[in-house]
């Protein structure tokens, strides 16, 4: 199993309202050396969490300690830029496994889906309404149900559903990137194979 199996998500939210976010902006390029998938999570938005010095920025919501959870709830266009699979793994290795944004770009879309962060499309007007309920109430919940394909605000009940590929969605359920699932199907691979 390659990531967290992903069924229900019942998490606080992490509210970042800044539109146009790139991957660049996620983790900047001086980090992509590495080849593993872990420590990334360290420089996820370095440049706007820490001064040039390696300080802290006490004004970004990383650094405040009112905000935590497993759900990312990002402003318009989030994800644009190069496509870097290094900004998913960020994400994921600093404890996201969601990501909410009315507007996802579709490379980071498609490179969360493959490294296990789900990327949940909401209407603009459910990502305004969940804003303003995270800055009423940092301990607001929400919960995504990726059988259900809802995402709710458990505080009002109100809710919304959201598109996810089968086959993704599927791979997501059991923890599986596309290597997984090939070898967990290796056998009927090697069948079919064999029927040839």
């Amino acid at each position: 199993m390659a990531y967290d199996k992903f069924n229900v998500l019942t998490s606080t939210v992490v509210p970042l309202p800044a539109e146009n976010v790139d991957t660049d902006q996620i983790i900047p390029a001086r980090f992509l050396k590495a080849t593993e998938r872990e420590g990334f999570g360290d420089n996820l938005f370095r440049d706007w969490r820490y001064d040039v010095e390696g300080n802290p920025k006490k004004d970004f919501v990383l650094n405040d300690s009112t905000y935590n959870g497993k759900i990312l709830l990002a402003g318009k266009n989030f994800g644009s830029g190069s496509s870097r699979e290094h900004a998913v793994w960020a994400l994921y290795d600093y404890g996201f496994r969601c990501v909410v944004s009315s507007f996802f770009a579709d490379i980071f879309k498609n490179n969360c889906l493959n490294i296990g962060v789900l990327p949940v499309t909401i209407s603009p007007e459910f990502a305004e309404v969940l804003f303003e309920a995270v800055e009423s109430d940092p301990k607001t919940e929400i919960e995504v149900d990726i059988d259900k394909q809802t995402i709710t605000l458990l505080s009002s009940g109100q809710s919304e559903s959201f598109d996810i590929n089968a086959y993704k969605k599927q791979n997501m359920k059991n923890g599986f990137d596309d290597i997984d699932y090939l070898l967990n199907i290796k056998s009927d691979i090697t069948e079919f194979a064999k029927s040839r």
